[in-house]
């Protein structure tokens, strides 16, 4: 098919590279100019593992195309995806302009038949403003034009998305129209070979509805096991060893249980709010959802109390050796990410901080933490040691996992780490001469 993908930030990239990866003819639109002319030499604005050489790949066979000039591109096109930004509001809600703007150059510039898709994270209701939009762009200029509006929701993790969208656990399309849905269907059935029972199709409205539980339901799996390992502290319990008790109940599993600093990143502290907003508009309360977002907003300053709590307020002449900036391990991405709080707390108490991140410390030094001063950037993990009075683990990445603790204990002034995502055993820390903070253990 031929495909137009408007929008190349995380969700439209990924998609249109892995759609041009089997075998469709896809083009890119993006207003950036810069970008687009990056793109074009291969050069990925986002780290995605094994996103770059698939992109690279698909330029070579020509199925990958990136343009900013969207007229041109709609004339042979089959399907049209909208895979634009949805930033919040200042009220929580989930701006629409940009999705709207990109439904009226549709509008403008469609010469037949088409799908038009919602990729974007969208509140219950866009594909009716979406299709007026394009509606009122014809009505101008005269035209009938047959077109539908789809909602196919994107459900990928950052740091294994393409394996997500070449191998999906399901696909949901929401459709009011068979036709539509027919070609739904025949885009996405490479996807699924042996199978196609995990290709959902359901209406527009419960589409995306779905994508905003499915985050919300994650968001609250965290939320609960960070209120839970709280409680263990103060009891005496082990969190631990509690994840492990709940999590061999086939009913609950081990999926999003690992307490830890808090959540943070694109979708889930943003669909939260969203989801709420959504809820006031129609006058119901959320309790829940308006829960999931305290706990975890209370959460990011957890490691930061535990380290007061050990220093003390004043930390004037004390320095932190922080490991992880990004709000995961396997991306760049720093939105929300829980080492933001925990960093400018410290500074702003007048510690110093030595920070690694094998993807984020450009992310961080350029936008993130611009404005934070004491702030120390080095090339590899154990470079951070020398001279900080301990070792702050924010972020669980690969190489963090197996570190040499003799070396951490020999550069440290003091052995002490504070763990804000549990990776380490608390007993063998303990015996190895370490003060080991972790979260959910007293």
């Amino acid at each position: 098919m031929n495909l137009t993908v408007i929008g190349t930030g995380y969700v439209g990239l990924v998609s249109g590279t892995c759609f041009a990866e089997m075998g469709n003819t896809v083009t890119c639109i993006d207003v950036d100019t810069k970008k687009i002319e990056n793109l074009k030499s291969g050069i990925i604005p986002i780290y995605e593992p094994g996103l770059e050489p698939m992109v690279k790949r698909n330029i070579g066979t020509k199925t990958l195309r990136f343009s900013t000039d969207l007229s041109q591109n709609l004339e042979k096109c089959d399907i049209a995806f909208i895979a634009v930004g949805t930033p919040m509001g200042d009220d929580g809600s989930a701006d629409l302009k940009y999705v709207l703007q990109v439904a009226k150059e549709i509008g403008e510039h469609m010469s037949h038949y088409l799908v038009i898709v919602d990729k974007s994270t969208v509140p219950v209701g866009t594909a009716d403003k979406v299709r007026k939009t394009v509606q009122d762009e014809l009505d101008k200029r005269g035209l009938q034009i047959d077109f539908d509006v789809v909602s196919n929701p994107e459900f990928l993790k950052e740091g294994d998305a393409i394996n997500d969208f070449m191998k999906p656990d399901r696909v949901v399309i929401g459709s009011d129209n068979e036709e539509a849905s027919e070609k739904m269907r025949a885009l996405y059935a490479p996807f699924f070979r042996s199978s196609m029972d995990r290709l959902i199709t359901m209406d527009v409205r419960s589409a995306e509805m779905t994508k905003y539980v499915a985050n919300a339901m994650l968001a609250t799996k965290i939320s609960f096991m960070n209120e839970i390992a709280n409680i263990c502290e103060l009891v005496g319990a082990d969190v631990n060893k509690v994840r492990i008790g709940i999590g061999s109940d086939s009913r609950i599993g081990y999926s999003f249980i690992y307490p830890g600093s808090g959540y943070g990143g694109s979708c889930f502290p943003k669909d939260v709010k969203a989801l709420k907003k959504t809820a006031q508009e129609h006058g119901y309360t959320a309790q829940l959802i308006n829960s999931v977002e305290e706990v975890n907003n209370r959460q990011k300053f957890v490691i930061a109390n535990k380290v007061v709590k050990r220093f003390g307020e004043d930390l004037k002449g004390k320095t932190f050796a922080i490991w992880g900036l990004a709000f995961k391990p396997e991306t760049d991405d720093m939105r929300e990410a829980p080492a933001i709080y925990i960093i400018k707390e410290l500074v702003k108490r007048g510690a110093n901080v030595h920070a690694y991140d094998p993807k984020a410390m450009e992310e961080a030094q350029h936008f993130y933490l611009k404005e934070e001063k004491n702030i120390t950037y080095f090339n590899s993990k154990y470079e951070t040691l020398p001279g900080a009075d301990a070792m702050l683990l924010l972020t669980e990445w690969k190489e963090f996992r197996s570190p040499d603790f003799e070396e951490l204990k020999l550069q440290l002034k003091q052995p002490v780490i504070f763990d804000g995502r549990n990776q380490y055993n608390h007993e063998r820390m303990v015996k190895q001469g370490f003060e080991y903070f972790q979260i959910g253990k007293a």
